[in-house]
């Protein structure tokens, strides 16, 4: 009889893993629900076992999988998949067969796994949507949303298409994002590194120095080395500060109270918010007129497209703007209370476009012109930045150099 891996979550929510044998997935499935468990995952392992060799060999295959595998699928696997994917449902091929053609022809193991699970769990009756909200460490919620969408609409293919265009884009412009910090990032590493140098081994030396004087050094000198010395005594513990600081602010950071806090901040930054705003709102523009584009309602579109923001009091805005919209507001008016993403004119154009039957054209325009603009803008940050940079590092190193000669003019003022 087969062996089911499963995952599933208990009444009160906590997920619990095993094994079961059953006739089939169905079974199996039955047999978990009887026992008050909702399936997550269910993989068939093999055969079962006599009672003796199941005590041998099951923890080893167990043990294997937890140290060796890996259940990360990788970006460009999952934008492969989705066009492959986009290309065999738009060539009339049954979703069950384009699923076991894509599983059979994977080359990275891990997404083959995930690709056959998806085709388990289409094979059961479970609609393609809900078997990708059950990996979400694949799949992140505003793809199923696109999924659950197509299905509804009876064009999946077309909008699986749109997704790995969307991907396409997504992965350009995080590209660019950071080939335009990579210089300042280094710059960054590399000014830290110097002066650490400068703080634990250059300036003992001419504490030594100065040892065999009785003068009294100059304040900044003082400073100087009282620095020196802290990072040479203490510096093990401030590092594990360092750590102990940036463990509290990612855990700090998963609130969503506290979330929203640091993106209410975010968003007032001067250069840093206004960028990120325009990022998010490109993103939300060409998602929304892709959707529309491939024949999803507008507030089922707006739903999706507002989870494509990425900051919750964006989030928040766009929610309230489709309330309204399903109460017969105009898209254009609706979004006016939205300045944090779209200006007057912008909002102009999208009223206009909405009376002319061309939406889903003008958001998709949008989002280009912004993305546009946005690179021409990074670009001038970047360019900005890093002169800047350059400023502060010299600015640190002359400061360190003349409080370490500044001590010589003292001592021969003190020896004449």
């Amino acid at each position: 009889m087969p062996v089911f891996a499963y995952k599933a979550m208990q009444a009160n929510g906590a997920a619990t893993e095993g094994s079961i044998e059953a006739g089939g997935r169905q079974d199996a499935a039955r047999t978990l629900e009887a026992r008050g468990l909702t399936p997550v995952r269910l993989t068939e392992t093999g055969t079962a076992l006599t009672t003796s060799a199941r005590a041998v060999k099951a923890p080893a295959v167990t043990k294997g999988r937890a140290l060796f595998q890996s259940k990360h699928v990788s970006f460009d696997a999952l934008e492969d998949f989705t066009r492959s994917l986009s290309s065999l449902l738009a060539a009339n091929v049954p979703l069950s067969r384009a699923l076991t053609i894509l599983y059979k022809e994977s080359s990275n193991p891990v997404a083959s796994a995930k690709w056959k699970e998806l085709h388990d769990f289409v094979i059961d009756g479970v609609p393609l949507a809900e078997a990708m909200n059950r990996s979400p460490e694949v799949f992140p919620r505003v793809y199923v949303a696109m999924v659950e969408a197509g299905e509804a609409g009876g064009f999946l293919d077309v909008v699986l298409a749109q997704i790995a265009d969307f991907q396409a884009r997504e992965k350009e412009m995080r590209a660019k994002v950071i080939s335009a910090m990579m210089y300042p990032a280094v710059l960054l590493c590399l000014a830290t590194a110097v002066l650490i140098f400068l703080m634990v081994f250059f300036i003992p030396r001419f504490q030594t120095l100065f040892a065999g004087f009785d003068a009294a050094l100059p304040m900044l000198t003082q400073v100087i080395v009282g620095i020196s010395d802290a990072m040479r005594n203490y510096g093990l513990y401030m590092l594990a500060g360092v750590v102990a600081a940036v463990w509290y602010g990612r855990t700090w950071f998963k609130k969503e109270s506290s979330r929203r806090l640091w993106e209410a901040w975010l968003m007032r930054t001067p250069v840093i918010g206004p960028l990120a705003a325009k990022i998010a709102m490109a993103r939300f523009c060409r998602m929304l007129g892709t959707l529309l584009g491939a024949g999803v309602s507008l507030i089922s579109a707006l739903s999706v497209s507002r989870r494509s923001l990425g900051y919750q009091t964006l989030v928040d805005l766009v929610t309230d703007s489709t309330e309204r919209v399903k109460k017969g507001e105009a898209l254009g008016a609706s979004l006016a209370d939205c300045r944090a993403l779209f200006g007057g004119s912008t909002l102009e154009m999208i009223a206009v476009a909405e009376e002319s039957g061309r939406l889903d054209q003008e958001l998709v325009r949008l989002a280009g012109v912004t993305e546009i603009t946005l690179d021409r803008q990074l670009k001038t940050a970047v360019a900005l930045a890093e002169p800047l940079m350059l400023f502060v590092i010299a600015g640190l190193i002359g400061t360190i150099f003349i409080g370490m000669v500044l001590p010589i003019f003292t001592i021969q003022d003190y020896i004449k």
